[in-house]
Protein backbone atom coordinates (compact mmCIF):
# COMPACT_ATOMS: atom_id res chain seq x y z
CA UNK A 1 0.00 0.00 0.00
CA UNK A 2 1.99 3.40 -1.13
CA UNK A 3 1.43 6.43 -2.73
CA UNK A 4 4.19 6.35 -5.13
CA UNK A 5 2.77 8.50 -7.97
CA UNK A 6 3.12 11.12 -4.64
CA UNK A 7 6.83 11.02 -4.65
CA UNK A 8 9.23 13.72 -6.54
CA UNK A 9 10.97 10.35 -8.33
CA UNK A 10 8.54 7.44 -8.83
CA UNK A 11 10.82 5.45 -10.84
CA UNK A 12 13.50 5.96 -8.37
CA UNK A 13 11.02 4.48 -5.46
CA UNK A 14 10.73 1.64 -7.66
CA UNK A 15 14.37 0.80 -8.09
CA UNK A 16 14.99 0.99 -4.74
CA UNK A 17 12.18 -0.84 -4.04
CA UNK A 18 13.66 -3.56 -6.30
CA UNK A 19 17.41 -3.05 -4.52
CA UNK A 20 15.68 -3.75 -0.98
CA UNK A 21 13.66 -6.83 -2.27
CA UNK A 22 10.52 -5.31 -2.36
CA UNK A 23 8.56 -7.23 -5.06
CA UNK A 24 4.77 -6.11 -5.30
CA UNK A 25 3.60 -2.29 -4.38
CA UNK A 26 -0.31 -2.07 -4.58
CA UNK A 27 -0.26 1.39 -5.36
CA UNK A 28 -3.51 3.64 -4.10
CA UNK A 29 -5.01 6.26 -6.12
CA UNK A 30 -8.00 8.66 -5.27
CA UNK A 31 -10.63 9.03 -7.71
CA UNK A 32 -11.07 12.94 -6.89
CA UNK A 33 -7.84 14.73 -7.80
CA UNK A 34 -5.59 11.31 -7.23
CA UNK A 35 -3.30 11.64 -10.27
CA UNK A 36 -5.12 9.41 -12.81
CA UNK A 37 -2.14 9.92 -15.18
CA UNK A 38 -0.45 7.19 -13.05
CA UNK A 39 -2.51 4.40 -15.16
CA UNK A 40 -0.87 6.39 -18.41
CA UNK A 41 2.27 6.57 -16.36
CA UNK A 42 3.13 3.68 -14.42
CA UNK A 43 4.59 1.22 -17.39
CA UNK A 44 7.12 4.28 -18.09
CA UNK A 45 8.08 4.47 -14.64
CA UNK A 46 8.63 0.81 -14.37
CA UNK A 47 10.73 0.75 -17.47
CA UNK A 48 12.84 3.73 -16.38
CA UNK A 49 13.54 2.06 -12.60
CA UNK A 50 14.52 -0.96 -14.75
CA UNK A 51 17.43 0.95 -16.29
CA UNK A 52 18.30 2.39 -13.20
CA UNK A 53 18.61 -0.25 -11.07
CA UNK A 54 22.45 -1.34 -11.67
CA UNK A 55 23.60 2.38 -11.19
CA UNK A 56 22.14 2.16 -7.46
CA UNK A 57 22.49 -1.12 -6.26
CA UNK A 58 26.72 -0.05 -7.34
CA UNK A 59 25.75 3.40 -5.34
CA UNK A 60 23.72 1.70 -2.29
CA UNK A 61 26.94 -1.12 -2.17
CA UNK A 62 29.25 1.59 -2.17
CA UNK A 63 27.52 3.48 0.32
CA UNK A 64 27.34 0.70 2.69
CA UNK A 65 30.63 -0.43 2.68
CA UNK A 66 31.77 3.21 3.29
CA UNK A 67 29.26 3.45 6.02
CA UNK A 68 31.41 5.08 8.59
CA UNK A 69 32.51 7.53 6.48
CA UNK A 70 31.81 11.36 6.53
CA UNK A 71 31.57 11.08 3.04
CA UNK A 72 28.48 8.97 3.20
CA UNK A 73 26.87 9.58 6.70
CA UNK A 74 24.28 11.64 5.30
CA UNK A 75 22.72 8.49 4.05
CA UNK A 76 22.28 6.68 7.02
CA UNK A 77 19.94 8.18 9.99
CA UNK A 78 22.09 8.61 13.32
CA UNK A 79 22.97 5.65 15.31
CA UNK A 80 21.49 3.53 12.62
CA UNK A 81 22.96 0.01 11.68
CA UNK A 82 24.61 0.21 8.58
CA UNK A 83 23.77 -2.96 7.45
CA UNK A 84 20.19 -2.70 7.83
CA UNK A 85 20.46 -1.12 4.31
CA UNK A 86 22.68 -3.38 2.50
CA UNK A 87 20.80 -4.63 -0.55
CA UNK A 88 18.81 -7.73 -0.44
CA UNK A 89 20.73 -9.38 -3.66
CA UNK A 90 23.78 -8.39 -4.88
CA UNK A 91 23.53 -9.80 -8.36
CA UNK A 92 21.78 -7.52 -10.21
CA UNK A 93 20.68 -9.80 -12.91
CA UNK A 94 18.05 -10.88 -10.56
CA UNK A 95 16.92 -7.81 -9.51
CA UNK A 96 13.62 -6.91 -11.32
CA UNK A 97 11.23 -3.53 -10.89
CA UNK A 98 8.58 -4.88 -8.34
CA UNK A 99 4.73 -6.28 -9.34
CA UNK A 100 2.78 -3.15 -9.44
CA UNK A 101 -1.21 -3.35 -9.25
CA UNK A 102 -3.60 -0.35 -8.16
CA UNK A 103 -6.51 0.21 -5.86
CA UNK A 104 -8.85 3.53 -6.39
CA UNK A 105 -11.24 4.56 -4.81
CA UNK A 106 -12.98 7.62 -3.00
CA UNK A 107 -10.83 8.50 0.19
CA UNK A 108 -13.40 9.42 3.08
CA UNK A 109 -11.66 13.09 2.73
CA UNK A 110 -13.33 13.77 -0.52
CA UNK A 111 -16.64 11.97 0.12
CA UNK A 112 -18.33 15.65 -0.51
CA UNK A 113 -16.70 15.52 -4.32
CA UNK A 114 -18.90 11.88 -4.38
CA UNK A 115 -21.55 12.02 -7.25
CA UNK A 116 -22.49 10.16 -10.35
CA UNK A 117 -20.00 11.35 -12.29
CA UNK A 118 -17.47 10.56 -9.98
CA UNK A 119 -18.83 7.10 -9.74
CA UNK A 120 -18.85 6.63 -13.00
CA UNK A 121 -15.48 7.86 -13.51
CA UNK A 122 -14.62 5.35 -10.50
CA UNK A 123 -16.14 2.62 -12.45
CA UNK A 124 -14.61 3.16 -15.58
CA UNK A 125 -10.72 2.78 -13.97
CA UNK A 126 -12.05 -0.62 -12.07
CA UNK A 127 -12.40 -1.89 -15.09
CA UNK A 128 -8.39 -2.00 -16.04
CA UNK A 129 -7.13 -5.08 -14.97
CA UNK A 130 -4.49 -3.58 -13.28
CA UNK A 131 -6.97 -2.65 -10.27
CA UNK A 132 -7.13 -4.94 -8.00
CA UNK A 133 -9.24 -3.40 -5.43
CA UNK A 134 -11.21 -0.47 -4.17
CA UNK A 135 -9.58 1.85 -1.46
CA UNK A 136 -8.84 3.63 0.05
CA UNK A 137 -12.77 3.44 1.43
CA UNK A 138 -13.73 4.04 4.92
CA UNK A 139 -14.41 7.00 7.44
CA UNK A 140 -12.07 9.54 8.74
CA UNK A 141 -13.55 11.35 12.06
CA UNK A 142 -10.40 12.29 12.88
CA UNK A 143 -10.39 15.35 10.48
CA UNK A 144 -13.77 15.21 9.05
CA UNK A 145 -12.85 16.83 6.21
CA UNK A 146 -16.18 15.60 5.28
CA UNK A 147 -19.93 15.39 6.62
CA UNK A 148 -19.85 12.47 8.52
CA UNK A 149 -23.54 11.39 7.32
CA UNK A 150 -21.43 11.85 3.56
CA UNK A 151 -19.02 9.94 4.84
CA UNK A 152 -21.31 6.96 5.26
CA UNK A 153 -23.44 6.75 2.28
CA UNK A 154 -20.27 7.28 0.11
CA UNK A 155 -18.83 4.30 1.99
CA UNK A 156 -22.14 2.00 1.59
CA UNK A 157 -21.97 3.57 -2.16
CA UNK A 158 -18.17 2.08 -2.83
CA UNK A 159 -18.99 -1.32 -1.15
CA UNK A 160 -21.89 -2.27 -3.26
CA UNK A 161 -19.42 -1.67 -6.31
CA UNK A 162 -17.25 -4.12 -4.60
CA UNK A 163 -19.60 -6.53 -4.39
CA UNK A 164 -20.30 -5.63 -8.38
CA UNK A 165 -17.03 -6.11 -9.75
CA UNK A 166 -15.93 -8.34 -7.53
CA UNK A 167 -13.01 -6.54 -6.17
CA UNK A 168 -12.25 -6.32 -2.31
CA UNK A 169 -11.51 -3.21 -0.28
CA UNK A 170 -8.63 -1.31 1.72
CA UNK A 171 -9.96 0.81 4.18
CA UNK A 172 -9.34 4.31 5.56
CA UNK A 173 -10.77 4.21 9.15
CA UNK A 174 -9.68 6.49 11.83
CA UNK A 175 -11.86 7.22 14.91
CA UNK A 176 -14.89 5.72 13.43
CA UNK A 177 -13.79 1.44 14.00
CA UNK A 178 -17.38 0.75 15.50
CA UNK A 179 -19.02 2.09 12.48
CA UNK A 180 -17.81 1.30 9.55
CA UNK A 181 -17.66 -2.31 10.87
CA UNK A 182 -21.72 -1.88 11.58
CA UNK A 183 -21.91 -0.50 7.98
CA UNK A 184 -19.95 -3.47 6.33
CA UNK A 185 -22.53 -5.85 8.03
CA UNK A 186 -24.96 -4.20 6.78
CA UNK A 187 -23.68 -4.19 3.65
CA UNK A 188 -21.94 -7.46 3.64
CA UNK A 189 -18.22 -7.93 3.62
CA UNK A 190 -17.20 -8.54 0.09
CA UNK A 191 -16.57 -11.92 -1.15
CA UNK A 192 -13.79 -10.65 -2.47
CA UNK A 193 -11.84 -9.75 0.94
CA UNK A 194 -11.59 -6.46 3.37
CA UNK A 195 -8.02 -5.38 4.15
CA UNK A 196 -7.45 -2.81 7.07
CA UNK A 197 -5.25 -0.75 6.22
CA UNK A 198 -2.43 1.34 8.20
CA UNK A 199 -4.04 -0.34 11.41
CA UNK A 200 -2.36 1.67 15.20
CA UNK A 201 -4.77 0.63 17.69
CA UNK A 202 -5.39 -1.94 20.28
CA UNK A 203 -6.25 -5.83 20.39
CA UNK A 204 -9.61 -4.79 21.49
CA UNK A 205 -10.44 -2.75 17.80
CA UNK A 206 -9.02 -5.54 16.39
CA UNK A 207 -10.36 -8.59 17.17
CA UNK A 208 -13.96 -8.30 15.86
CA UNK A 209 -12.32 -7.52 12.63
CA UNK A 210 -9.84 -10.52 12.66
CA UNK A 211 -12.88 -12.63 13.52
CA UNK A 212 -14.43 -11.34 10.15
CA UNK A 213 -11.47 -13.01 8.39
CA UNK A 214 -10.64 -9.61 7.87
CA UNK A 215 -6.46 -8.41 6.44
CA UNK A 216 -4.95 -6.00 8.83
CA UNK A 217 -1.92 -3.81 7.14
CA UNK A 218 0.87 -2.61 9.07
CA UNK A 219 2.80 0.51 8.69
CA UNK A 220 5.63 2.86 9.98
CA UNK A 221 3.18 3.16 12.97
CA UNK A 222 4.19 -0.37 13.95
CA UNK A 223 7.65 0.66 14.82
CA UNK A 224 6.89 3.69 16.83
CA UNK A 225 7.50 3.60 20.37
CA UNK A 226 3.69 4.54 21.24
CA UNK A 227 2.12 1.88 19.27
CA UNK A 228 2.94 -1.19 22.05
CA UNK A 229 -0.75 -1.94 22.10
CA UNK A 230 -0.53 -2.27 18.27
CA UNK A 231 2.32 -4.71 18.56
CA UNK A 232 0.70 -6.65 20.97
CA UNK A 233 -2.71 -7.01 18.39
CA UNK A 234 -0.14 -8.12 16.03
CA UNK A 235 1.22 -10.52 18.18
CA UNK A 236 -2.51 -12.35 18.21
CA UNK A 237 -3.26 -11.96 14.88
CA UNK A 238 -3.26 -14.93 12.99
CA UNK A 239 -0.50 -14.63 10.13
CA UNK A 240 -2.43 -15.48 7.63
CA UNK A 241 -4.18 -12.44 7.82
CA UNK A 242 -1.30 -9.95 8.09
CA UNK A 243 0.24 -7.47 5.35
CA UNK A 244 3.26 -4.97 5.60
CA UNK A 245 2.86 -1.20 3.98
CA UNK A 246 4.34 1.76 3.73
CA UNK A 247 1.15 4.39 3.30
CA UNK A 248 4.52 5.83 1.06
CA UNK A 249 5.09 8.71 1.26
CA UNK A 250 3.54 8.99 4.49
CA UNK A 251 4.34 7.30 8.05
CA UNK A 252 8.03 6.53 7.69
CA UNK A 253 9.07 4.09 10.02
CA UNK A 254 11.72 4.10 12.32
CA UNK A 255 14.78 4.35 12.08
CA UNK A 256 13.77 6.61 9.19
CA UNK A 257 11.42 9.36 10.79
CA UNK A 258 12.01 12.99 9.62
CA UNK A 259 12.30 11.68 5.81
CA UNK A 260 9.82 10.60 2.97
CA UNK A 261 8.53 7.47 2.74
CA UNK A 262 9.30 4.67 -0.01
CA UNK A 263 8.10 1.65 -0.42
CA UNK A 264 11.49 -0.25 0.40
CA UNK A 265 10.78 1.63 3.94
CA UNK A 266 8.81 -1.82 4.19
CA UNK A 267 11.62 -4.01 5.09
CA UNK A 268 11.57 -1.70 8.65
CA UNK A 269 8.18 -2.52 9.09
CA UNK A 270 8.72 -6.43 8.18
CA UNK A 271 11.84 -6.46 10.79
CA UNK A 272 10.00 -4.90 13.38
CA UNK A 273 6.40 -8.00 12.59
CA UNK A 274 9.24 -10.48 12.65
CA UNK A 275 10.67 -9.92 15.97
CA UNK A 276 7.11 -8.85 17.11
CA UNK A 277 5.94 -12.51 16.22
CA UNK A 278 8.94 -14.05 18.35
CA UNK A 279 11.20 -14.93 14.32
CA UNK A 280 14.28 -15.48 16.14
CA UNK A 281 16.38 -17.27 13.23
CA UNK A 282 16.86 -16.87 9.62
CA UNK A 283 14.24 -19.71 9.32
CA UNK A 284 11.62 -18.32 10.99
CA UNK A 285 12.10 -14.83 9.71
CA UNK A 286 11.77 -16.45 5.89
CA UNK A 287 9.00 -18.05 6.68
CA UNK A 288 6.84 -15.04 8.16
CA UNK A 289 8.38 -13.09 4.95
CA UNK A 290 6.69 -15.69 2.56
CA UNK A 291 3.55 -15.54 4.57
CA UNK A 292 3.03 -12.34 4.17
CA UNK A 293 3.94 -12.08 0.60
CA UNK A 294 1.51 -14.58 0.42
CA UNK A 295 -1.05 -12.75 1.54
CA UNK A 296 -0.72 -9.89 -0.34
CA UNK A 297 -0.39 -11.98 -3.50
CA UNK A 298 -4.14 -13.85 -2.75
CA UNK A 299 -5.64 -10.67 -1.89
CA UNK A 300 -3.96 -7.93 -4.38
CA UNK A 301 -2.88 -9.84 -6.96
CA UNK A 302 -5.39 -11.95 -8.79
CA UNK A 303 -6.25 -12.31 -12.13
CA UNK A 304 -9.08 -9.95 -13.37
CA UNK A 305 -12.27 -10.31 -11.90
CA UNK A 306 -15.58 -11.39 -14.37
CA UNK A 307 -16.67 -8.16 -13.60
CA UNK A 308 -13.40 -7.10 -15.79
CA UNK A 309 -13.22 -9.43 -17.88
CA UNK A 310 -17.60 -8.61 -19.37
CA UNK A 311 -16.01 -5.03 -18.86
CA UNK A 312 -13.38 -5.51 -21.16
CA UNK A 313 -15.29 -7.61 -24.01
CA UNK A 314 -18.13 -5.34 -24.25
CA UNK A 315 -15.20 -2.35 -24.56
CA UNK A 316 -13.60 -4.38 -27.26
CA UNK A 317 -17.03 -5.46 -29.37
CA UNK A 318 -18.20 -1.17 -29.09
CA UNK A 319 -14.46 -0.53 -30.38
CA UNK A 320 -14.83 -3.03 -33.38
CA UNK A 321 -18.48 -1.87 -33.98
CA UNK A 322 -17.48 2.00 -34.88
Amino acid sequence: HAHVHLLPDPPLAFARAAVWGIDFVCNIIDIHGGEPATFDKLDGWLDEATSRIPQLLNDTQAVVIAGGSEETSSHFPEGCDVDAFAPACPDVSELRAPRVRLAVGCHPHNASHYDEALEAALLERLADPRVCAIGEIGLDYHYDLSPRDVQRDVFRRQLRLAHETGLPVALHIREAHDEAFAILREEGFPEAGTLLHCFDLDWETLEPWVDRGCFVALGGALTFKRCQDTRDAVARTPRNLLLTETDSPYMTPEPMRGMPCGPAHTVFTAACMAEVLGCETEKARSQMLAQIAQNARALLDRPPTAWQIEHAQTAATERNCE
